[in-house]
């Protein structure tokens, strides 16, 4: 029999909840790391008890945990991110230049062939990767080339926060930066291209069509379309049809095209995620409910999936790493809020129930579907 594990990190530990295929009941293991920010949890594809874990704090900086034993025990790795060569500077909010400064990791993405090779997204935005399981860590500089200079911090800070890795191909990978837009490379990192034609930016940038300074707020893809890609821009819900050579919008009958998630369901590859919240300044649904929406014709035409999600006086926040897909033959979809909850839907978002509630607020949901 089957088994998901569902790793959640929050603004004060990380937690691992376990079930059989079922789904029904749930074992709750945590906090691990009490006290710290986990910004990212997630599992490796080649070794399933491989975990990467994010550990940052105000006061003693950023740690990188790992696990060979599915969570149960954790050992520190490397955390030495330092930018290659001279690190420059990029736009600051007032549009003066400002020095390059590692912040945190965001993100962790491990290869899906090689346990001891993943790629972290940081903050101030860069790309770095480990070959040797996160004991040492080196930067992907072409990256910055690409116009560093223009890029800027949006409200949360400027932070890398989405890896894609294309499946067929692990030399072509996607990234994406708040904000500063979306990047592909084909050759493994050496060379960088922005992917932003066709976005617009009314409000936030001078020129709506510029190519860099997008706020990008997350991607997602199918491993069976890698050139299909979905994004949720900080307005607008937008797909690209030629990896990211060009964007149009699919907000469609959207009550808010603001939010921070999109995901795909694991089988049916125009079936996708949102949740809309009301605008950039009020981080939570619209009318106070929450309501997870689902396009089943790849946008344009939404759903509102509302069963077993509260309906009133709801003000939470489901932020850009929050929310995973299983995949189990009936696809699992599952996020959590910035008010604790971690909801659960066993089949494909029409019925949900909380896993667990009051935990701190949380920052990511991966999910690892176990033989």
């Amino acid at each position: 029999m089957s088994s998901v594990r569902v790793l959640v990190g929050t603004r004060k530990g990380a937690f691992i909840l376990t079930s059989n295929e079922e789904r029904q009941q749930w074992d709750v293991s945590g906090p691990h790391f009490a006290g710290w920010e986990i910004y990212h949890l997630k599992g490796s594809p080649a070794n399933p008890d491989r975990l990467y874990a994010a550990q940052s704090t105000g006061w003693f900086g950023q740690l990188i945990q790992r696990s060979d034993d599915g969570g149960k025990t954790w050992e520190p790795v490397g955390a030495d991110f330092t930018y290659d060569g001279a690190p420059g500077a990029h736009q600051w909010y007032d549009g003066t230049q400002h020095p390059w400064e590692f912040q945190r990791v965001w993100l962790l993405e491990p290869s899906p062939t090689d346990p001891d090779t993943v790629y972290a997204g940081v903050e101030d935005a860069a790309l770095f990767r480990t070959h040797d399981g996160g004991k040492s860590w080196q930067e992907l500089p072409a990256l910055r080339a690409i116009k560093g200079e223009l890029w800027a911090p949006g409200a949360g800070g400027m932070c890398l926060h989405t890896i894609l890795i294309d499946p067929n191909d692990a030399n072509r990978i996607f990234v994406a930066i708040s904000a500063a837009g979306a990047f592909r490379t084909e050759d493994g990192g050496q060379t960088w291209r922005p992917a932003t034609h066709g976005l617009k930016a009314n409000w936030e940038l001078p020129d709506p069509d510029a190519e860099i300074g997008h706020c990008v707020h997350s991607i997602a893809m199918h491993p069976s379309r890698p050139n299909v890609l979905f994004m949720q821009k900080h307005w607008d819900v937008m797909r690209s049809d030629d990896a990211g050579d060009n964007w149009y919008e699919i907000s469609g009958n959207l009550p808010s095209d603001f939010g921070f998630p999109i995901i795909v369901h694991s089988h049916e590859p125009d079936t996708i995620y949102v949740v809309p919240i009301k605008s950039d300044s009020e981080h939570y649904p619209p009318d106070g409910k929450l309501r997870v929406y689902r396009s089943r014709s790849g946008g344009n035409e939404w759903e509102a999936l509302t069963e077993g999600l509260p309906q009133s006086d709801c003000y939470v926040n489901v932020l850009r790493s929050a929310m995973a897909v299983d995949t189990l033959d009936s696809c699992g979809v599952y996020f959590g809020t910035t008010g604790g909850q971690v909801y659960a839907s066993a089949d494909s978002g029409d019925t949900w129930a909380p896993i667990v509630r009051d935990l701190p607020a949380v920052l990511s949901v991966e999910v690892q579907t176990l033989p």
